[in-house]
């Protein structure tokens, strides 16, 4: 059974940072795209980043580059999203993906139950 989990998401102030972790199991984590998108209630959802499976390509969407990094440590099955200078519109649930390409549309066929970030102005 493929598992993702989200963690790390919380309340933070604009200008902070977070860093959301992805715990997997049930799949060859080695051999996946990881990524992660952003949904918030009144927004499409959103591409926030992608990482080939062994790291050397990294994706992101145009509102995030620059603030955010996405990193992946093959021998804990887990990966990270960096997020510096997070601003309000950051607000959404935050959820893991994995595919087997890392551009937005994917597919991506495996999704964690995501992990809520707000940000206050």
């Amino acid at each position: 059974q493929v598992q993702l989990v989200e963690s790390g998401g919380g309340l933070v102030q604009a200008g902070s940072s977070l860093r959301l972790s992805c715990a997997t199991s049930g799949l060859p984590f080695s051999l996946y795209v990881m990524a992660w998108f952003r949904k918030d209630p009144e927004k499409a959802r959103e591409f926030v980043a992608s990482t080939t499976r062994d790291s050397s390509s990294t994706y992101y969407g145009d509102s995030v580059r620059g603030r955010f990094t996405i990193s992946r440590d093959n021998a804990k099955n887990t990966v990270y999203l960096k997020m510096n200078d997070l601003k309000p519109e950051g607000r959404a649930v935050y959820y893991c993906a994995d595919g087997r390409d890392p551009q937005p549309w994917g597919p991506y066929p495996y999704w964690g139950q995501g992990t809520q970030v707000t940000v206050s102005s």
